[in-house]
């Protein structure tokens, strides 16, 4: 197996565009690309466009009907009328809609293909992560439901288990229901707690189907939890069940919308952060997976200030020369952020606070701690299922 890591990428993503004043401007993946590069992380990865996921590919995951509607309004974008979730103020249809979103699924499955096939050990597909797409309609800024499909193809190929873990600040909804049903897959998602913030999912409570009880874990935190209580949930529980599962392939979402700047959600994590949890993720992956890792973006509006550096530091990490967070960024990147923005962009690839700190699960429960009740209750509702110590 090559140890070398492939970035996914084809310029054409950043087509992905619902319009100006829609809050995922694609100047997210065009300026995360242009970082990884003035940084020197795409020497160390190889480089890869994969094809356009075809009918059939999307066809493991979504109805015919619905890939229909979105060829039909990417062609006549004004015939959009809000069916199918298509044509709505979350997911406006706009021209070459049904293009631009295979192609951002095929990076994802391009992904996953090469690491079963060993051609790298580790893909990331930053432009990917779109995990609230439902079978039969788009939801949540979400076409295609890249994530999903990825599994769906690791599945076909012959994997027989494969884990999921979302750290995206919604519940990964889309990604739970394509696997509802299925024992094969283990989709975790450490998330804001679906009482405040969309898709208001992703309750404890939902533990997968009669058939597959205990495939799906859901961590709904509550709102403002910071750096210590998101790490300390993570650690308390998704080491856990991975090692129960023992997957053979690891894929993650690491939507960088937990971050205290983003304005659409409420939590108060760091930069800092999410990259211990893109380091943890790495780690999980050789524990358990056999250092098998499909790595995908996601979520994450603060389109200059953040969203480039945490998927940088995904990439580096995943490339296997993470970027220490005191790294000054180049002064060519940002100046072509004021050149696309009229913004000012960061000065280093950290927020201040690493090394990060949190208290270890086993350190001891406070019953009083909001966090702490959020933990416990994921446990108490999947673990007993797994037959493991809730």
């Amino acid at each position: 197996m090559s140890g070398r890591a492939q970035l996914m990428w084809d310029e054409a993503v950043t087509g992905y565009d619902f319009g100006p004043e829609h809050p995922m401007d694609p100047v997210r993946l065009a300026l995360t690309r242009s970082l990884v590069g003035a940084l020197g992380l795409d020497r160390e990865a190889e480089v890869v466009a994969a094809r356009p996921a075809g009918e059939s590919t999307l066809r493991l995951v979504h109805r015919q009907d619905y890939i229909d509607a979105v060829k039909a309004v990417s062609a006549d974008p004004g015939a959009a009328d809000g069916s199918y979730g298509l044509g709505t103020a979350d997911d406006p249809a706009f021209a070459r809609m049904h293009e631009v979103s295979a192609l951002i699924a095929g990076q994802s499955v391009g992904a996953a293909e090469a690491v079963w096939r060993g051609d790298a050990l580790h893909a990331v597909n930053f432009a990917g992560g779109l995990h609230h797409a439902m079978p039969g309609a788009a939801s949540g800024f979400c076409v295609y439901n890249d994530a999903a499909l990825a599994i769906a193809r690791l599945l076909e190929l012959g994997a027989e288990r494969v884990a999921y873990v979302d750290v995206d600040v919604h519940h990964g909804d889309g990604v739970q229901a394509a696997f509802w049903e299925d024992p094969r897959v283990l989709t975790v998602s450490l998330h804001e707690h679906p009482a405040t913030l969309f898709p208001q999912t992703g309750w404890p409570e939902e533990t997968g189907s009669d058939s597959a009880e205990g495939s799906a874990v859901n961590v709904a935190l509550p709102a403002g939890t910071g750096d210590a209580g998101w790490l300390r949930a993570f650690h308390a529980v998704v080491p856990e069940v991975l090692a129960d599962f023992r997957p053979q392939v690891l894929v993650t979402q690491h939507g960088a919308d937990t971050h205290f700047e983003d304005p659409l959600a409420h939590l108060a994590v760091s930069l800092d952060a999410q990259r211990a949890v893109q380091v943890a993720c790495h780690e999980l992956a050789h524990e358990y997976a056999g250092g098998r890792w499909v790595a995908l973006g996601g979520g994450g509006y603060a389109v200059v200030d953040v969203v480039p550096r945490s998927w940088a530091h995904l990439v580096g990490i995943a490339a296997g020369r993470p970027v220490e967070p005191e790294t000054v960024i180049p002064e060519g990147w940002r100046q072509e952020v004021y050149t696309r923005t009229r913004q000012l962009g960061p000065m280093r690839m950290t927020d201040g606070r690493w090394p990060v700190s949190w208290a270890s699960w086993e350190a001891g429960y406070d019953p009083a701690n909001r966090v702490d009740q959020a933990v416990r209750a994921a446990r108490r509702a999947v673990f007993p299922l797994r037959g493991l110590l809730p």
